[in-house]
């Protein structure tokens, strides 16, 4: 293993996008403990509702906390996260369905792509300064007397202040993916969940220590969570292979034999984007709603999304449901592949090429899309499931939170994403990957 970090950093590309990647991380997690000018930080380390590291917490605040990397209840410029861009995102790709005219601004190639990149910039912004505003009532009911009140002047800077560095991570996350390695968005949350590990597994060990926790149960949870995380490397790694055999045909002076292949589908097509995509969507009403809790509707919508709801569990599953068959519909045509196949030469044994052949890999993508998708949902509500049982009543949320669910969903899957864009570098430079006889699922080996 040390001879494979070796070469990793004998590609300088690679260790170009390392370091670059590392970098912005730091950057990341120190402006996470910047807090908005005007904040008096004392008033800020006293204990909160919604700290998910204190016992009976706020679940909604728990979560909005987890994804910012503990910077929502620390009132950080980095407070609100990235998911403001990611719920614009959300709506712009819905808004290509049903608006024509960013449907053809989308299929015209990169200065499409550029156009609707800026379109989302902008709505980033509006979202990042309603939730802003919203972020000011949870202020003023978690920590009173930590800012100046009635001040207008604290106001907008508070609301420029978080829209700035929300604004600001999404820089970070476009130069991540451009510059360094994976998607940005994606390594963002991973940083965040990853930066709270430490931190609740400290608290986990005091438990123990001073007798609220049962060790036996939380080695028991331990063992669990291995099994979880077993099962998840297994689904996303896992792929449906549909064969695929090539006639023989002339290229030029060259008589190109027939081959057989396969057409390689994950199990779970669109990873762990409607995790994401899920937990965007349902978290910005339920935010907006619990920044109201003085309004009798707002508080209802605030309880019937809070993650101790069934009316949650069941949303949730629908919405998960939902995003992976948009996603996968965005990111593979089935008319496109066999239009494709069909130029190559390529046909489906025991298919007619053209629209038989799309027919039949949109079949496919259906039905594998779909426990794929339940996979997601059931892994991300495992957590509170757990938390019903009365053997880990009294472990701290926070460790079952972070090592599960839609935390360990988004750790695991980045983790793989990294893994084999680093192998790639490795076997292109003609070093062994990390695994020398079994590499990573999906993944050439040399010579090939």
């Amino acid at each position: 293993m040390s001879g494979i970090f070796r070469n990793i950093f004998n590609i300088p590309d690679l260790r170009r996008r390392i370091f670059f990647t590392v970098g912005m991380l730091f950057i990341f997690r120190l402006g996470s403990h910047i807090p908005v000018p005007g904040i008096d930080v004392l008033m800020l380390q006293q204990p909160m509702t919604g700290d998910p590291l204190s016992p009976g917490g706020n679940p909604l605040l728990d979560m909005l906390n987890m994804f910012s990397g503990g910077a929502l209840l620390q009132f950080s410029i980095f407070g609100l996260g990235i998911m403001p861009y990611i719920t614009s995102s959300i709506i712009m790709q819905l808004l290509n369905i049903v608006i024509p005219a960013l449907s053809r601004l989308s299929r015209e190639g990169e200065a499409g792509r550029k156009k609707i990149q800026t379109y989302t910039r902008y709505g980033t912004i509006v979202i990042a300064a309603l939730q802003a505003y919203g972020y000011t009532f949870l202020l003023s009911s978690q920590a009173p007397g930590a800012y100046p009140q009635d001040s207008g002047i604290f106001m907008l800077s508070f609301i420029g202040s978080i829209v700035v560095g929300t604004v600001f991570l999404m820089w970070i996350g476009e130069q991540i993916t451009e510059r360094g390695l994976g998607n940005g968005i994606s390594v963002l949350i991973f940083a965040g969940i990853i930066a709270r590990l430490p931190e609740a597994l400290m608290q986990t060990a005091v438990f123990v220590r001073e007798g609220n926790v049962n060790a036996v149960s939380v080695i028991l949870l331990l063992g669990i969570l291995a099994l979880v995380v077993g099962f998840v490397v297994y689904e996303q790694t896992g792929t449906r292979k549909i064969p695929i055999q090539f006639s023989k045909r002339v290229v030029g002076r060259k008589v190109m034999s027939g081959q057989s292949t396969h057409l390689p589908f994950k199990i779970n097509p669109s990873g762990v984007i409607p995790i994401i995509f899920a937990s965007a969507v349902i978290m910005f009403p339920a935010q907006i709603a619990q920044f109201f809790s003085d309004s009798e509707v707002m508080s209802v919508i605030s309880n019937a999304l809070s993650p101790t709801s069934w009316f949650y569990y069941f949303f949730y599953t629908l919405l998960v449901v939902f995003f992976a068959y948009f996603y996968t519909s965005i990111q593979y045509n089935p008319n496109e592949i066999a239009d494709n196949l069909q130029k190559q030469g390529g046909f489906i044994p025991g298919t007619r090429p053209g629209p038989t052949t799309a027919a039949y890999i949109g079949k496919v993508l259906s039905r594998i899309t779909l426990p794929g998708s339940i996979f997601l949902s059931a892994i991300a509500l495992f957590p509170s499931l757990l938390l019903m049982m009365p053997i880990f009543k009294n472990v701290p949320p926070s460790l079952i939170f972070l090592m599960g669910g839609t935390s360990l969903l988004i750790v695991v899957s980045v983790d793989l994403d990294i893994m084999k864009r680093i192998e790639s570098f490795l076997l292109m430079r003609h070093y062994d990957g990390f695994f020398g006889r079994g590499r990573i699922r999906g993944t050439k080996p040399r010579g090939m």
